[in-house]
Formats: C-alpha cells, structure tokens, sequence
C-alpha cells in the first residue's frame, strides 16, 4: 500500500489495516525464540531508558549491542543500535505467555507484525492476521506506526551524522544516535 502524507493518511492508513484484520491472540510467536532473527527487537536509546524505568533494570541488562556489524575497509567494525536481550532466544520480557514490560514495549512491539516503509505498509506473519479489527484501534496502530516510522527516520538520521566521530583506530564501536561507543 502507498499513500500520500499529510491529510487523510492516518485515516487511510487505517482503513488499510482495517482491510487487513488484526487482534493479537497473545500466542507470543513473536517474543520466543524461532528460525534466525525473526524475534530480534532494535530499540533506540529512548526505549532502553523507557523500558529500564519501569522494569527497574539496568540499560545494560535490557538492550545488547545490535548482532550484526559492518566491517570497514581499514578493519573497524561497527555496530548499529542496539537489540532487547533474548534469553534461549527469547525476548527478556517474555514470560508465561505475557510480556513484563507491555505498557513500556518498544514501537515494534506496538505495531507488529506492521511497519512503514516509507508510506508503504507492509505485513508479516502473525496468526492474529485476519481478525477483525475496531476503527478505534486501527486508527490507534496507524498513528503509531507514523511515529515509528519517524523516530526510527530520527535515529537513522543521528547515526549518520555522528559516523564520522568513530575513533580511526582498529576495534569494535557502536554507534547511535546518542553517540559512538567501543565496544
């Protein structure tokens, strides 16, 4: 689906997602561990610290280094963001089919099995698929999903303008948008 931003976007975003059917069925296929990465969850800066108020963990305890780095032609590597800890493969939170932190979860615990590529919806496999789904709360997902969509637009945008500060030495660095770290 492609739609133009600005007036009636949400709306016809929603009516999309309408089309589609949504409920999630608490199955937690999404949270436990499966084939590769399916379950993987990037968070910004803002959800660590969002999540780590109201768990009452620590940052560190939550979000890991994103898996998966870059290697630079004069041998650094590079880590962008950073991804919630899985334990077995499944997400930290995840326990007796219910997530600990719903109220805090990132935005792609928010929209899944959702997400804007640029105005383009696009959907994943979920068993909730299908169900119907109120305007009320499709209306809700597709705001969401716009803020997604620009937060996430935000961070890629401070990664970009903060690469250039990674140290010109040999080693391992995560960068995001709150600045670059070695790893």
């Amino acid at each position: 689906m492609t739609c133009k931003e600005g007036d009636g976007f949400i709306e016809a975003l929603a009516a999309r997602i309408r089309d589609i059917g949504f409920s999630c069925t608490r199955c937690g296929e999404c949270c436990r561990a499966g084939p590769g990465d399916g379950n993987l969850v990037m968070v910004s800066p803002s959800e660590v610290c969002r999540i780590a108020r109201f768990s009452g963990k620590s940052p560190k305890d939550i979000a890991e280094p994103y898996p998966e780095s870059v290697i630079l032609p004069d041998h650094r590597e590079v880590t962008f963001g950073r991804a919630l800890r899985r334990v077995c493969g499944d997400c930290l939170f995840y326990t007796r089919s219910s997530c600990e932190v719903y109220p805090a979860r990132p935005a792609i615990c928010r929209t899944y099995p959702f997400m804007l590529e640029g105005n383009n919806l696009r959907v994943f496999p979920c068993k909730g698929i299908g169900l119907p789904i109120s305007l009320q709360d499709s209306l809700a997902l597709a705001r969401d999903l716009v803020v997604r969509r620009e937060e996430e637009d935000k961070e890629v945008e401070g990664v970009r303008q903060l690469f250039p500060a990674i140290p010109t030495v040999p080693g391992r660095f995560l960068i995001d948008s709150e600045g670059v770290t070695r790893l």
